[in-house]
């Protein structure tokens, strides 16, 4: 059998139709949109975000690939690891640069070893291995892979990682108040007054996608995320171009909840979406109103996809928050391959003590359900 395996750095030379048909129909991973993040200059080389996609050809035809990136930092990932970081770093030897599998900025599971097999899938995972040492790289990290990745990557010795998300699942609701219906007095209650103080600060919203996006909505939704970011001490990952440019090359995957208040917008959220799947990303407001990012961000978000028969709503990375508002726990992963053997068994022994921490959090958080028990 005639299998090649490549580095492209150049993500132009990659074919489109064979890439997006082994990534499936998540936005994030389809090849027009990891072509912006660095055409944008959002993630390239000077940003930290080397791309080096791994391809395996068989018989000259894309059989496999793993989106990569060489990382001279932890920024932008969501998985922290800081701490591995520094303890290199006290030992005299050298954690960056990383090899990383992951979207950029982008805190949604799914596939990373993209394949139709599970034997490509383990073939993948070592050949990442196999660039690291031979480039003297201190380790691989996938971020949040889907479960057929998870069981390939065990296989191939990668240690495993585990956080907790929140997202939402449309129960076939009919409507947004059969979806209130569901939950318990006490956290029904507590949405409706959120409701409420929204309602009587004026603020009134629409939702847009496609066509329906004008140039002036998303330089407002720019406004906002900005201004979220320099809030935090942060100047923002993705640039305005890069969202102008999106919603140019994959327009129906660009949703906003528009809040305004006497017909003049004062907070924005983007989502992505597919048919059956939404993912909260980016949100901001020019002043804070009380409940004004719970309804933006979930709650009409939540409202659009009872709407449009969405059966998920992924809220994005932590936040306990999204609990009461009908997001439940869900376990995400990451996976790690480091190369030094004292540190492996010492990252090792610490992911075996977080992971019993994380299930019982996992199990805390599945006592306080904001729904009725016979929901």
């Amino acid at each position: 059998m005639s299998e090649q395996y490549s580095l492209i750095r150049d993500l132009t030379k990659l074919n489109r139709q064979s890439w997006n048909k082994l990534a499936g129909n998540q936005p994030m991973l389809q090849l027009e949109f990891l072509q912006l993040l660095t055409q944008t200059q959002c993630a390239c080389e000077q940003t930290g975000w080397a791309p080096h996609f791994l391809v395996l050809e068989r018989h000259g035809e894309l059989a496999a690939a793993m989106p990569m990136y060489v990382k001279s930092h932890s920024r932008g990932e969501y998985v922290f690891d800081y701490a591995w970081a520094r303890a290199f770093m006290q030992h005299g030897l050298e954690y960056y640069p990383k090899l990383l599998s992951a979207i950029p900025f982008t805190p949604v599971p799914g596939p990373r070893l993209l394949a139709t097999s599970h034997e490509d899938r383990v073939k993948l995972a070592i050949a990442a291995q196999s660039i690291a040492q031979q480039n003297n790289l201190s380790s691989v990290h996938i971020l949040f892979p889907n479960d057929d990745d998870r069981a390939a990557l065990l296989e191939a010795g990668y240690m495993l990682r585990e956080t907790v998300q929140f997202h939402w699942l449309n129960q076939d609701y009919a409507s947004f108040e059969q979806f209130l219906a569901s939950m318990n007095q006490k956290h029904r209650k507590k949405i409706r007054q959120d409701q409420k103080k929204v309602q009587n600060a004026g603020i009134t919203f629409k939702w847009l996608s496609g066509s329906d996006i004008n140039l002036a909505d998303l330089s407002f939704f720019y406004q906002c995320y900005e201004k979220t970011y320099y809030e935090h001490g942060n100047p923002p990952y993705l640039s305005f171009d890069f969202f102008q440019q999106l919603h140019d090359a994959m327009p129906n995957s660009v949703m906003l909840v528009l809040a305004e208040r006497a017909n003049k917008p004062i907070a924005c959220a983007l989502n992505l979406k597919t048919p059956n799947r939404m993912y909260g990303r980016y949100w901001g407001s020019m002043e804070f109103i009380p409940g004004l990012h719970f309804e933006t961000c979930y709650l009409q978000s939540i409202a659009y996809c009872i709407e449009n028969g969405i059966e998920v709503f992924e809220g994005g990375a932590q936040g306990e928050h999204k609990l009461s508002r009908g997001l439940l726990p869900v376990k995400t992963w990451s996976a790690h391959w480091v190369g030094e053997p004292g540190f492996a068994k010492a990252i090792a022994r610490f992911l075996d003590e977080e992971t019993q921490a994380v299930d019982h959090y996992a199990q805390v958080l599945s006592t306080h359900s904001p729904f009725r028990k016979s929901t």
